[in-house]
């Protein structure tokens, strides 16, 4: 009997302590355990960049910065987590994605933001800027405010615009000298009504395919010839497959850089914007700087490797060009509007869309 007894405290002893242990923590007045890691989880916000190029292009440098300012501005409170390459997402669905909110940043070229935008073809347009210079001006002037504001009822914030530079022409059938050399060649294009009018007016077909697939579609004939920045050029190694490069600087290729709407707006807070502003106009300053000094260094190289048949165009050659292409100005204004075009005219010292 006593044997019973003693076991029975035993057991009631034991509940008694284990009652006392796990509500002890309730009645504790002194402060909890820390846990750095769980709370600077818990704190930091991510932001998922996702962009379709290398990390050793324009782009891509650019993006690296911008994630090394917004962590020093905020104090690693926010991580940019790059994704380059399409590895997340490509030219056909990072839009999409972007609205969608599964991702809250990326840097798609002008022609891609034109297929949800269509204002925005008026930064493909056909020797619409003769220099840098005249890309900071649209940049910094009526055409880019107008096209930031036409983001925002798509569910879009413009953070900024970044360069990569201006545009050559390429082939492996034969040089491209003149406007009737484009005849019947298979040119690839980004994704825009302006770039396949120039083409159409050239004589040539199209197929817009997304750039992480452009080296195969030359290498296997899909297409046999493209419009591309020399570092673009370079950083995928297209003179493998091109013969033929004209310099022409007929177009620009640039990104516009975009947040999610939503998250801009319910996920940060205004120092969080605010910050996030600042780490953009810094690395904008830095980044189109960076992409001149990147398409001059790589056209060096590309010179000394002496692989592709290079030809530089006359001023009476690009005038050739340019006559053949002013068309492309009249149908234009179907989608992307007088008031742009009357802008980019007023750039090319032009009075008016003609």
């Amino acid at each position: 009997m006593r044997t019973i007894s003693g076991i029975a405290l035993f057991i009631l002893a034991g509940l008694l302590t284990a009652v006392g242990i796990g509500f002890s923590s309730q009645f504790n007045s002194g402060p909890l355990a820390y846990d750095d890691e769980q709370t600077g989880l818990r704190e930091q916000t991510l932001i998922r960049f996702s962009f379709v190029v290398a990390e050793n292009t324009p782009k891509g440098l650019a993006a690296q910065k911008f994630a090394e300012i917004v962590k020093q501005k905020t104090n690693d409170s926010i991580k940019v987590e790059l994704y380059p390459n399409g590895s997340l997402y490509n030219e056909n669905d990072e839009m999409e994605g972007l609205r969608r909110g599964s991702v809250q940043m990326i840097a798609p070229s002008f022609s891609n933001i034109s297929e949800v935008v269509p204002e925005w073809m008026v930064m493909d347009l056909p020797f619409a800027f003769q220099n840098e210079d005249d890309v900071e001006k649209a940049f910094r002037g009526k055409i880019g405010a107008l096209l930031q504001k036409k983001l925002e009822s798509n569910g879009m914030v413009g953070l900024g615009f970044w360069s990569n530079g201006f545009q050559q022409m390429t082939s492996n059938q034969r040089p491209l000298i003149h406007p009737e050399d484009f005849q019947d060649l298979k040119f690839r294009i980004l994704p825009s009504k302006v770039i396949e009018s120039q083409f159409r007016l050239l004589k040539a077909r199209t197929s817009p395919i997304p750039f992480n697939q452009v080296y195969r579609s030359m290498e296997s004939g899909i297409v046999d010839s493209g419009e591309n920045t020399i570092s673009n050029i370079y950083s995928r190694k297209l003179y493998q497959v091109q013969k033929y490069m004209t310099i022409s600087n007929h177009a620009f290729l640039g990104y516009g850089v975009l947040m999610n709407k939503s998250f801009w707006n319910n996920s940060l807070t205004s120092t969080q914007r605010q910050a996030i502003t600042e780490a953009m106009q810094e690395t904008t300053l830095w980044a189109n700087q960076n992409a001149i000094a990147i398409n001059q260094k790589q056209w060096d190289e590309l010179k000394k490797m002496n692989q592709m048949d290079i030809h530089t165009l006359t001023n009476d050659e690009r005038y050739e060009w340019q006559q053949a292409l002013e068309p492309v100005y009249r149908e234009a204004q179907i989608y992307i509007g007088k008031e742009l075009i009357d802008a980019v005219n007023e750039l090319r010292g032009k009075k008016g869309a003609e």
